[in-house]
């Protein structure tokens, strides 16, 4: 296996360690933060179901990231994985969830422009929608759930202790499904870039066998746990209590809706049924889990009435999402000129 390869992917684990860093807080930063999981027992959890649901089920999400840019180099590829990671950690010590399909987003459009590849501007309306249709979306999942618990729990009289019980399961479970869905829908952000210029090969072993695509994603996923360890408890603290405190029913719910927005943005299965039965679907497109878990806390806090939200706070992550990726695609666009003219790398086949 070319060593270079390996050099060159560093900027995809790197992006996969940032990713698992900022959006690890999306799935278990409400758990946490309200102390009914703790934060290693999160850890583990989310890192074992974040590979699964990236080896299983990350090939439809990354597929239009390629349609949007078929980054065609390794070099090319580690640049644009290496600006979003960069913009991605710059938000991360700014301790706010940010979007990493943004930031890829932006340093793809970097790499067209500098490589005067057209970008598909019906791709990218696509992935525009998303990012005002996940959180909205995430936030009537969140409505609908809040009044229905409500319902519920006024009229099944459970017992408190019996109820904190649920509740408890009821986060690892989700936290489970919701690390599953993050892994399915953003190994593409991680990986996608490098699809193209992927070197390794199909692993065949008794009745197992990955795909190269597969294996480069179980790579990428590896990197996303590695940043749940060592750095997702301090966004975790932004998610879990700054922007509203929540109690770990209201914590449940936001992680459900969350969990349950990027499953449809991720789900092939899903696609296919709705497509068999005549009805519109939504695109596979890698979504914002930092939006979705966003537009859920809103949505709950809309629901109560609005009066515990941190509005300044919602400000700046707005602000972030806003910003991503602008600041990803100068970054990568500056970047991609040093490459090729200082480090007389090859960053674009043109066609």
């Amino acid at each position: 296996m070319d060593y270079m390869f390996f050099i060159f992917l560093s900027s995809g684990l790197f992006l996969g360690w940032s990713l698992g860093a900022n959006d690890a807080a999306n799935i278990f930063g409400t758990a946490v933060g309200t102390k009914m999981v703790r934060f290693k027992t999160a850890a583990i959890i989310a890192s074992i179901f974040v590979i699964l649901g990236a080896v299983i089920s990350g090939s439809g999400a990354s597929k239009t990231l390629m349609e949007l840019g078929a980054v065609n180099t390794l070099a090319g590829a580690f640049m644009c994985a290496f600006a979003a990671a960069v913009t991605v950690y710059w938000m991360v010590k700014s301790s706010l969830p940010v979007s990493t399909s943004q930031a890829i987003v932006g340093a793809i459009i970097g790499w067209n422009i500098y490589s005067n590849n057209p970008t598909d501007y019906t791709i990218l309306s696509q992935i525009i929608s998303t990012w005002v249709l996940c959180p909205v979306l995430a936030g009537l999942i969140a409505i609908l759930l809040y009044f229905a618990t409500k319902y519920w729990l006024k009229h099944a009289k459970i017992h408190l202790l019996r109820l904190d019980s649920y509740t408890r399961f009821g986060l690892i479970a989700t936290g489970a499904f919701g690390a599953y869905a993050l892994g399915s829908n953003n190994i593409g952000n991680v990986m996608g870039v490098f699809i193209d210029a992927n070197p390794l090969h199909d692993v065949h072993w008794r009745n197992f066998s990955l795909s190269s695509t597969q294996l480069l994603f179980l790579i990428g996923g590896i990197a996303i746990s590695v940043g749940i360890f060592t750095r997702s408890y301090k966004v975790m603290r932004t998610i879990g209590k700054k922007i509203m405190v929540m109690t770990p029913i209201t914590a449940w719910i936001v992680v459900v809706a969350q969990s349950i927005v990027l499953f449809l943005f991720a789900s092939q299965g899903l696609e296919q049924f709705l497509l068999s039965e005549g009805l519109p679907t939504l695109p596979l497109v890698p979504v914002s889990s930092s939006q979705a878990i966003i537009g859920a806390v809103m949505g709950i806090g809309l629901a109560k009435g609005g009066h515990n939200m941190r509005w300044d706070i919602l400000g700046k992550v707005s602000l972030g999402w806003v910003t991503t990726p602008i600041i990803s695609a100068v970054i990568c666009f500056i970047s991609l000129f040093f490459l090729e003219n200082v480090f007389n790398q090859i960053v674009y086949i043109a066609d």
